[in-house]
């Protein structure tokens, strides 16, 4: 098979299962039996689940593997340009023969039975990943932690759990220690997991859950502690002191993301050179990415832009702090969001830093909210809207008025992705 094949296997895996998300493993089990139990032939597994932060730190223990001269395969959801993002062998991009080769047998040995997107294609990643050597392997967590598709490592050399916050309540649970009890559901018997920042109520849950299956656990502020101190970024814990540069990722919260990190590389006991790559050398798209060329670059030759996916209230407190420290420069938004997320509790914080917003609908996205409903959110928290009917004319519109202007283009991930392939 050749050219783009894995579009067409990837469209037919969309219509095997009625709903998009459906959280059980019992169909990941049947597949992976079908598949002669690839999860079980993996390189040592790297666990990380959390709500905001996984895929910045899911890079930064990456870079500081590769800093070490590891390699380390990853999967990562969801992409934003092209399905290949998810996969990485050994470092690189899975290539369109490999990638249409692992999803072609995955379609095969499931024979039309009842599974989802995110279910088939985790397996296929799986089986690619049990084919090609590598050091490590990095699994993030789609969505929850106990059910979800990445869960099914039974010994991983360690677990991860970032912040957690709301989000996705509808699948998760109604409360912080509901949806904490669902990320913890990664946490194995005697394997340790490394706890990122947390509020009491799931940091709670998390000890509860290691303490109850034997599994140690390195909690911040308890085992370990970053901050950042004269442009410097200093890690401690039980075994010393590290003083490594700031992270190249922007935003206060990722020295938290950092912190996790180097907490992991620490453990593997993988020395200076990981811990100097994991915070300078880690890249992440769409977390406040610098837009530099393209078509939308080209409309607005004066204009800073900035690209970020963020979409929860937690990642607009992130986001807002990030803004505030960047040189003053009259900010405004192009925002667009699902109609899933928490829209006043993403954009209340960011309605301080913002000089307005342009609200547009997500391109191709069924659960997108309107252009109208993103404005009409924004208005609620005194935040000036109004709306477009693409990026290009909300950026046109705004540099007419401010050539100069900082533009924000953010509120969703499947938005970020967008942009990436249209202004690539």
């Amino acid at each position: 098979m050749t050219g783009q094949t894995s579009d067409l296997i990837l469209d037919r895996m969309m219509a095997l299962h009625p709903k998009i998300i459906d959280l059980t493993l019992d169909r990941v089990w049947r597949l992976l039996t079908a598949l002669h139990n690839p999860q079980d032939s993996l390189p040592p597994v790297i666990h990380i689940a959390g709500t905001n932060g996984k895929g910045s730190t899911l890079a930064m223990i990456r870079a500081g593997l590769e800093g070490a001269g590891l390699s380390a395969h990853a999967y990562t959801s969801p992409h934003l340009a092209r399905f290949h993002e998810r996969i990485r062998l050994a470092g690189k991009l899975i290539s369109e023969p490999a990638l249409t080769a692992v999803l072609d047998e995955c379609y095969a040995a499931n024979d039309g039975e009842n599974i989802t997107y995110f279910e088939i294609t985790t397996c296929a990643a799986l089986l690619a990943f049990a084919r090609e050597r590598a050091d490590y392997t990095l699994l993030e967590v789609g969505l929850g932690g106990r059910l979800d598709a990445t869960n099914v490592v039974p010994q991983p050399a360690v677990t991860v759990i970032t912040p957690v916050s709301i989000d996705h309540e509808q699948f998760l649970g109604n409360s912080l220690g509901k949806i904490a009890a669902e990320k913890a559901g990664i946490i194995k018997p005697g394997v340790t997991c490394v706890v990122g920042p947390q509020e009491d109520e799931a940091l709670e849950v998390i000890e509860y859950t290691g303490a109850r299956l034997g599994a140690p656990l390195l909690i911040h502020g308890q085992h370990w502690h970053v901050h950042e101190e004269n442009g410097r970024l200093i890690y401690q814990d039980e075994t010393g002191l590290r003083d490594v540069p700031m992270p190249s990722l922007l935003g206060t919260h990722q020295i938290q993301n950092a912190g996790s990190a180097l907490a992991v590389l620490r453990y593997l006991n993988l020395g200076d050179d990981a811990y100097e790559a994991a915070v300078s050398k880690a890249e992440w798209p769409a977390r406040m990415q610098r837009l530099k060329t393209g078509p939308l670059i080209e409309a607005a030759p004066q204009a800073e832009l900035w690209l970020d996916g963020g979409h929860n209230a937690a990642a607009g407190l992130a986001l807002a702090d990030v803004l505030a420290k960047l040189p003053e420069r009259p900010t405004h938004m192009i925002c667009g969001m699902l109609n899933t997320k928490d829209v006043t509790g993403y954009l209340a914080p960011l309605a301080k830093q913002a000089e307005s917003l342009t609200a547009v609908s997500i391109p191709g996205e069924a659960a997108t909210l309107s252009a109208e409903e993103t404005a009409a959110a924004a208005a609620k928290v005194n935040l000036p809207a109004t709306t477009a009917d693409s990026v290009t004319d909300a950026l046109k519109s705004i540099v007419a008025q401010n050539p100069q202007a900082r533009v924000l283009i953010c509120g969703s991930l499947y938005l970020a992705g967008n942009i990436l392939r249209e202004n690539g």
